[in-house]
């Protein structure tokens, strides 16, 4: 048995061919999902890159791992205090394990440790390879790499390899040669020119004034990333520039399909495509990020390809992203570790099943603290730390009217804010009750000063408000940040 799996770092899945994106995008991944399965609607339980990668290698959500944000106490997997044994439990119970525990060895091609210092994302892999730039590679470094892997392994047929690419990341770094070939495409129609001032006017890092969070600062090394929207040519190049780096992964993917179809292993090869989390692209207005618990951040691609299972398959149902480790326990025979959150969808891509759960709960706290629920055609957002959006407390979308969230509803439906509360709540006392420690670290986050990214810069920023005829909004930032006024 042999299995690939392709994380492709912030690629959303309405930016996708096979997902129904007007560009053509992803010709390769398109291929990959005709032969196979993909979900619709599915999830990382907790956003953005290292609390999502950490769930889906431990199994378990953040409030059970420890790892919610990006720096701080709940930026570090929690320790086992003294019942820990020679290895930990970890060793044993990761996602990697499992595939060793069927006699696969399992390597990784990443930076992804190195980057967060996320050194526990490493565990249970054979080997390890550091493509050495911190997540700031493009695909044409990172492909050598993985064919030469492909290489010395094509012989093999019992290995798991694990894949980073990074290309839809901001800065977006597609080469110069690359060209533009979106450049005659129709920009997102639902941006109109009323939307798109509204975008000009808003506060908080990464809006259209400040695509480089805080700032409209650019730099020469990666000219297809704007610091600023100023007008639809700006933002021509930020959706472009994104979907160039899309693209581009794509052609280096199509690169490893034709190495494996020439030595002869990928017809029986098992291919997973997901990725840690999406990228926003003017949803809440904002630009180039992944900051937020929304349907733009936190729904991710998830195709499976495994051979003998259904093919050109949709299922619809919700899944998280920690659900992948049971399935493929389930698929490859094995018993999941009592200690994982997830459940497994095997049925689905064996025989189509409805393996999907009734509600989701999903987590941010590294750019704002906000926990979410998606049921039924409905997102509602509960916001703790607006990290200086000035977010309403409560929002609540119907994604299949509003799919880029531009009309809170919470107001006009306070019966489903109650409902999704109290989902919330429920998911939480779950939780709780299912840990032995007592506390929520997004409650950490919030005791240590908030979300790594929204933490010590108000005073910096209310000057750039100011400056850019914003100033307005200044008291009500610093009244609701404190102890940052």
């Amino acid at each position: 048995m042999r299995v690939l799996l392709l994380d492709l770092d912030s690629t959303r899945p309405d930016h996708l061919g096979c997902y129904g994106y007007h560009r053509n995008t992803s010709p390769n991944i398109d291929r990959i999902a005709a032969e196979g399965v993909r979900f619709e609607n599915y999830y990382t339980s907790d956003a953005p890159c290292f609390p999502s990668r950490t769930a889906l290698m431990t199994g378990r959500f953040g409030i059970h791992n420890g790892v919610v944000g990006h720096g701080g106490t709940a930026a570090d997997v929690r320790h086992e205090g003294e019942s820990r044994d020679f290895r930990s439990r970890l060793a044993g119970e990761c996602f990697p394990s499992l595939f060793r525990k069927a006699g696969m060895k399992t390597a990784l091609i990443s930076p992804f440790g190195e980057r967060h210092a996320a050194w526990t994302f490493y565990a249970g892999f054979n080997e390890i390879h550091n493509t050495g730039k911190g997540g700031m590679e493009s695909a044409e470094e990172v492909t050598p790499v993985v064919l030469e892997w492909l290489e010395r392994h094509a012989g093999q047929d019992d290995w798991m390899l694990y894949v980073n690419y990074w290309d839809p990341h901001t800065p977006y770094r597609a080469p110069e040669a690359f060209g533009d070939p979106f450049r005659d495409e129709p920009l997102p129609e639902w941006i109109t020119d009323e939307v798109f001032a509204r975008h000009r006017e808003k506060v908080g890092p990464h809006g259209a004034r400040e695509i480089n969070m805080y700032d409209s600062r650019t730099s020469p090394d990666y000219p297809r990333h704007p610091g600023e929207l100023m007008d639809r040519g700006d933002l021509r190049r930020m959706i472009d520039g994104y979907d160039c780096g899309i693209r581009h992964m794509d052609e280096n993917i199509g690169m490893l399909l034709d190495v494996m179809a020439k030595k002869g292993m990928l017809e029986d090869t098992v291919i997973i495509v997901t990725a840690d989390h999406g990228e926003n692209m003017g949803e809440l207005g904002i630009y180039g990020e992944h900051g937020t618990a929304d349907q733009a951040t936190c729904r991710i691609p998830m195709i499976i390809r495994w051979p003998g299972g259904k093919t050109g398959h949709v299922d619809a149902g919700l899944h998280y992203h920690l659900d992948l480790p049971p399935t493929m326990a389930e698929l490859m025979g094995l018993a999941p570790p009592s200690s994982w959150d997830g459940r497994s969808y095997a049925g689905s891509i064996l025989a189509g099943e409805d393996t999907g759960r009734e509600s989701l709960i999903v987590s941010q706290c590294a750019h704002v603290c906000q926990r979410s629920v998606r049921f039924g055609d409905w997102l509602y957002i509960r916001t703790y730390h607006d990290g200086y959006h000035l977010f309403d407390r409560e929002l609540l979308f119907h994604l299949k009217d509003d799919p880029h969230e531009q009309h809170n509803l919470a107001e006009a439906r306070p019966d489903l804010c109650r409902e999704a509360a109290y989902r919330l709540l429920d998911w939480h006392d779950a939780m709780m009750m299912s840990m032995d420690h007592d506390v929520d670290p997004l409650w950490t986050v919030m005791r240590e000063g908030g979300p790594y990214h929204a933490k010590g810069h108000l005073n910096a920023y209310a000057d750039r408000l100011a400056e850019t005829g914003r100033g307005q909004h200044v008291d009500e930032l610093r009244r609701r940040h404190p102890r940052e006024a």
